[in-house]
């Protein structure tokens, strides 16, 4: 089995609804997120798939959150709540809609060094 792994970052500005802590205030993260994929086959040039494709796949979702106010500016947001498991989960969605092959394993989200999510289906 194979597992690939790229990296990306972005800026954006949130607020936790209903929460009860200096969260619930205005508040930005430099995030960075890590996305696995996994197959069991390469192809003919023994790649899985260009990481070129893969980042610039990621790069198309991580433009819609970079430099926004994730509470109002994401339709997604405007229901769900700005935390680190939601973002993964929907950058995770978005993703698996873009690239069929090879399998979306996991999304890892880190909202600082020491805060990490990581969703998987």
């Amino acid at each position: 089995m194979y597992e690939l792994k790229i990296k990306d970052m972005f800026s954006a500005a949130h607020n936790l609804r209903n929460f009860k802590g200096k969260c619930e205030h205005i508040h930005g993260h430099n995030y960075t997120v890590e996305v696995s994929f996994i197959s069991k086959n390469t192809d003919k040039n023994g790649l899985v798939l260009d990481f070129a494709v893969l980042k610039e796949k990621l790069k198309k979702i991580l433009d819609l959150l970079d430099h926004k106010y994730l509470n109002e500016d994401i339709t997604f947001f405007k229901k769900n709540n700005t935390s680190a498991e939601n973002i993964a989960r929907f950058i995770f969605k978005s993703l698996k809609e873009e690239i069929k092959h090879p399998k979306l394993k996991s999304v890892t989200v880190y909202e600082t060094e020491n805060s990490i999510v990581i969703y998987s289906e």
